[in-house]
């Protein structure tokens, strides 16, 4: 199990993060190894499931998602299986009404065969720059996009 941790300060309003962050059909916009969200089924309180596609060590890996906590503008948890078994966690600290300060925690497992310490230590650190580009781009997102938080990013060509 692997596991990384980042933090990042925003300029926008807590609430206006968590908006943006419950709607997985958002996060391709955001995150450079996000194919693809299909299938996401809402549920109450921001909970949500839905279906995955992403690229780690040069192959695309399918799964699913499941929102299991939602505390908005406060926290969100999801638990990922399939090919990638993670979990997820954010924390959303508003700062001064307009700022937040986002906490992203994530444990998850490499799915490759094993081809050695070295290669799952390179897709390792592949993964934590991945994280940090996709918290730039979130913070890039919220604090010079003119778009409100309902608007579902599209993903850029691969």
């Amino acid at each position: 199990m692997h596991k990384i941790q980042k933090m990042v300060d925003i300029k926008a309003p807590a609430q206006r993060v968590y908006d943006f962050l419950v709607q997985p059909q958002n996060l391709p916009g955001i995150w450079p190894s996000m194919v693809e969200v299909s299938n996401v089924v809402a549920g109450t309180g921001g909970a949500s499931d839905f279906d995955w596609v992403y690229k780690m060590g040069g192959m695309q890996h399918r799964g699913h998602s499941k929102i299991e906590e939602a505390q908005p503008a406060k926290l969100l948890r999801s638990r990922s299986d399939g090919a990638i078994q993670s979990t997820f966690r954010w924390t959303f600290r508003g700062l001064d009404g307009a700022s937040t300060k986002l906490t992203c925690e994530i444990e998850y497992t490499i799915p490759m065969p094993v081809l050695g310490k070295l290669v799952e230590s390179v897709v390792a650190k592949l993964n934590e720059r991945e994280i940090e580009t996709m918290l730039a781009n979130l913070k890039d997102m919220m604090e010079h996009s003119t778009v409100g938080a309902s608007v579902t990013a599209t993903a850029h060509a691969r």
